[in-house]
C-alpha cells in the first residue's frame, strides 16, 4: 500500500462527469476515480473547509465515529474490477467496513485520516506524468483554486 493525496475534484470533459485525482505521495502516479456529483460536491466542500448548517452524510458519520469512540484510522484503495475501485475503511476497533472510494475520500478528508492505495491498483490505473506535463498538473492546481462545489451540479 502506498500513501496517496487529494489532490482535487474536477469535471472532466466531454463526459461532464466529476473525478477526483489523487496523487501518490512519494512518487510520481496520480490516480483519476470517476465519482458522482454529490460525493465531488462533497468532497469539495471538506477540501474548501465549508461547513453546512446541518451535518450532510459524511459529516454524519464522522459525527457517529466520534461519539462512538470508534474513530477512522485508514481509507484503503483496494482493488479495481472491471473499472470499478473499491475501498476499505479502516477502524480504530479493528472493524474494516467496505465502502466507494468516493465517500471513503470524503470521510478521510473530514476526519485527517490517511489514504492509501494499493500497489497493483496504481500499477494499473495510475498515470506517471512526465516532467514536460508538470504545467499541466500545475494548470489542473490552478482550476482547483477556483472550482466552487455548484461546479459539479447537473442542470
Amino acid at each position: 500500500m502506498r500513501e496517496v493525496e487529494v489532490i482535487g475534484v474536477r469535471v472532466e470533459m466531454p463526459s461532464n462527469n466529476p473525478i477526483v485525482l489523487l496523487r501518490e505521495s512519494a512518487g510520481d502516479r496520480y490516480l483519476p476515480i470517476w465519482i458522482g456529483a454529490v460525493e465531488a460536491t462533497a468532497i469539495a466542500f471538506a477540501q474548501q473547509g465549508v461547513v453546512p448548517p446541518r451535518p450532510l452524510t459524511h459529516d454524519l458519520l464522522r459525527d457517529l465515529l466520534e461519539a462512538t469512540g470508534n474513530a477512522l484510522t485508514e481509507v484503503r484503495i483496494t482493488e479495481m474490477r472491471d473499472g470499478v475501485f473499491y475501498a476499505m475503511l479502516a477502524l480504530a476497533s479493528g472493524v474494516e467496513v467496505s465502502a466507494r472510494p468516493s465517500d471513503s475520500i470524503a470521510l478521510a478528508l473530514r476526519t485527517g485520516a490517511r489514504i492509501v492505495c494499493a500497489d497493483d491498483v496504481l500499477e494499473e490505473a495510475g498515470l506517471e506524468v512526465p516532467d514536460e506535463q508538470e504545467d499541466e498538473v500545475e494548470k489542473f492546481r490552478e482550476f482547483l483554486d477556483h472550482v466552487t462545489p455548484e461546479d459539479f451540479e447537473q442542470g
